[in-house]
């Protein structure tokens, strides 16, 4: 059989509850994890990330899909998610996952920090693309064929009731909800108004242009980072920094990447405030994090942001202004 076509994943605009009521929408929870599409094909498991990377070596413990779809090759959609002691996807918690390739400490984390797939949409089935399909028949095809295991899933889906979903969601302590509507294809690397997230956190992916040392118990080390994102024209615009949300083993990691991309000048478009500028460590803007926040100030600068951790799964030319997240700040 032929080998299987590489997709790349659908995705979803920021949107609000009045554009996704009505008996049109399915709802699923949004899961706080990394995405990944699933390759089942030949006894094997595949993982590519959003920005196409191979992943597969940090997830051992997905190996364990080979079979779930009676070895009829498959892609299918989902959310990598790891859960703190209280049950609840975790960010954080994912991050040391996210990075590490070393076979000795991945085994390690797969032991103490597992993962699982939540999988919310199948591609292909066979030989036969399932793409064009609409909503309905994907999820109830991927429903089918896709036996649950001890570290993957297929969670619910509900038609409409995205209000009472949402206040779900945030009872869990889960990041939002996301709304498909049900007649929509998949449509492979577009962000489309038929797939609409519906946050209870405001967050937004950043670059780190550079940083600052930290003073105290931050001494010898980063106390914060200087923050970007592209404008329409391609130019890397600072739009605050952020000094809260880090663990001690987020600094340590961030230092350890950030010294060899140190650079002489500012990687931004435009001066940085001075406050800002003086006695900073610019480097090379290669590193896409994320940060909540609480509003984008009228200057195009986050205000009270908080650290969530880097996001390898995201490449520096996709974090733009006039997208994604930010588009809709």
């Amino acid at each position: 059989m032929a080998q299987l076509p590489v997709y790349a994943p659908m995705l979803a605009q920021l949107g609000s509850l009045p554009s996704v009521r009505g008996d049109e929408w399915a709802v699923e929870m949004k899961w706080d994890g990394v995405r990944a599409l699933v390759y089942l094909e030949d006894g094997g498991v595949r993982l590519l990330s959003r920005n196409g990377k191979d992943v597969t070596a940090a997830y051992p413990e997905l190996q364990l899909m080979a079979g779930a779809t009676g070895r009829r090759p498959a892609v299918v959609d989902g959310e990598i998610v790891a859960f703190d002691d209280a049950g609840r996807p975790s960010f954080g918690a994912l991050q040391p996952r996210m990075h590490q390739r070393h076979p000795a400490k991945v085994a390690e984390l797969a032991r103490t920090v597992p993962v699982t797939l939540m999988a919310f949409d199948l591609l292909h089935l066979g030989s036969d693309s399932t793409i064009g399909r609409p909503y309905t028949e994907r999820r109830e095809l991927l429903e089918r064929v896709l036996t649950p295991g001890f570290r993957w899933q297929v969670p619910v889906w509900f038609h409409d009731h995205a209000e009472g979903a949402l206040d779900s969601s945030r009872r869990l302590g889960l990041e939002g909800v996301v709304c498909k509507r049900l007649s929509s294809p998949y449509r492979p690397g577009r962000r489309s108004s038929e797939w609409t997230k519906v946050k209870n956190l405001t967050a937004v992916e950043v670059i780190v242009g550079g940083w600052k040392a930290g003073a105290g118990r931050r001494a010898g080390t980063i106390g914060s980072l200087l923050l970007g994102a592209h404008d329409r024209d391609g130019r890397l615009l600072f739009v605050g920094h952020v000094g809260t949300g880090f663990t001690q083993a987020m600094l340590d990691d961030l230092h350890e990447r950030l010294t060899p991309l140190e650079r002489p000048e500012s990687p931004f478009a435009v001066p940085v405030p001075r406050e800002h500028a003086r006695d900073a460590h610019w480097v090379e803007p290669r590193l896409v994090g994320e940060v909540q926040y609480a509003e984008v100030t009228g200057d195009g600068r986050l205000r009270h942001p908080s650290w969530r951790g880097l996001r390898p799964d995201r490449e520096p030319d996709d974090v733009r202004l006039d997208t994604g997240d930010w588009a809709a700040g």
